[in-house]
């Protein structure tokens, strides 16, 4: 198939949903698909450029004011950009994975030429608003219309879905609309292997922004006893504050904030660390956690949203009422301290990963693509 998905958010961005479109893209590929992308410029100038495997075409975008990392199109440029490189492609069948200005125009581009259209659905309004302007009092009404908005843009596509089934009831419960759950997947070997360091080490991985909630696991961290370390791999608009609040509680010592790293770098920082913290609230799957879970290692996550159905209190980790620093300090404090516990909670996170295979992820989607393409399919037998 030639394959066309829009993400407004890809590589070298950092975050799940980027690190998702770019397995799905490169995965496809891997596959004999024909598989074009369209994103934002992470410079700014539009071009194209083939990538692994995939041609990459990148729409002019601007800095977000509000995050230095993050690029934005603009719609007014976005909507002609997505519909001349979809008219150069001429893809079977279209797949966007958000609803904001790239996603919205492959959308429209997408239903106006009657190509088959595939939603992902990978957006929380928690994880925009806290990048606003908006006082907290208007991030109700907000969220409301944000869920509104999504439904008009996904309200085009022949089908839905979200990474997990929590995923999928939050849609239906926000938008009306139903979707199927297919986890983004992993290529789990990736991340085996490797032993824990001698200092037993706590191990967060991601945007350090308000949602991630990585204050508490800092305060949390301050309250056991020396002789542990806390890494902290990611950069956000919270990293200065956190890193101060790691001085005012005499931490210094035992935190290591390391920005953003390679995969390399990434990869080893899972296999030496003792267990894994995922203390947001705002995860729809957490690829960085799977990631953790591949490495075998246990997992301490905030009760919230999709990590329940990650994380198998007992079995291969711990949850906890999200705020409750008391609780997560018992948790993290009890694993740290059991060698045993952690090993067998480990492989217990192995085997629970096996179910989120990429290869299963890329069967399903294939599935999608073809029953979306069967009627049109139908149409042309039929004719002919």
């Amino acid at each position: 198939m030639r394959i066309m998905i829009g993400a407004d958010t890809y590589p070298p961005d950092v975050n799940g949903a980027a690190r998702f479109a770019e397995r799905l893209a490169t995965g496809l590929a891997e596959r004999g698909h024909e598989v074009h992308v369209v994103a934002p410029s992470p410079e700014g100038p539009a071009g194209s450029r083939e990538v692994e495997g995939v041609t990459v075409h990148r729409l002019r975008s601007h800095r977000y004011p509000l995050q230095d990392s993050f690029r934005v199109c603009l719609p007014w440029q976005a909507r002609p950009g997505t519909a001349a490189v979809l008219g150069e492609v001429a893809p079977d069948v279209v797949h966007v994975q958000a609803h904001f200005s790239v996603g919205r125009g492959v959308a429209v581009a997408a239903a106006e030429a009657g190509l088959p259209l595939v939603a992902t659905n990978h957006f929380m309004p928690e994880n925009l608003l806290d990048h606003s302007f908006l006082p907290s009092v208007l991030h109700g009404p907000a969220s409301r219309f944000a869920w509104r908005d999504l439904r008009k843009v996904f309200g085009r596509a022949d089908a839905v879905t979200a990474p997990t089934p929590r995923a999928v009831e939050l849609l239906a419960r926000s938008t009306g609309l139903t979707g199927s759950a297919i986890s983004c997947g992993i290529d789990a070997d990736r991340y085996a292997g490797g032993t824990e360091d001698a200092t037993p080490t706590i191990l967060f991985v991601g945007r350090l922004d308000q949602e991630k909630r990585v204050d508490e696991l800092i305060r949390a961290v301050a309250t056991l006893p020396p002789g542990l370390r806390l890494e902290i791999v990611g950069d956000g608009s919270k990293r200065a504050e956190w890193t101060a609040l790691v001085d005012r509680l005499g931490i210094a010592d035992r935190v290591v904030f390391h920005g953003f790293v390679d995969e390399a770098e990434l990869v080893a920082a899972y296999r030496r660390c003792a267990v894994f913290c995922m203390p947001g609230v705002a995860e729809l799957q957490s690829l960085v956690t799977l990631e953790a879970m591949a490495a075998g290692k246990p997992v301490v996550a905030a009760d919230a949203m999709a990590l329940p159905h990650l994380v198998r209190p007992g079995r291969n980790g711990w949850l906890y009422p999200p705020g409750d620093i008391d609780a997560l300090a018992a948790s993290l404090g009890a694993l740290l301290r059991d060698r045993g516990t952690r090993a067998r909670m480990g492989a217990t996170s192995r085997e629970i990963v096996a179910g989120h295979a990429l290869p299963a992820t890329l069967d399903a989607f294939e599935a999608v693509y073809t029953r979306v393409l069967a009627p049109a399919d139908t149409r042309l037998t039929a004719a002919a």
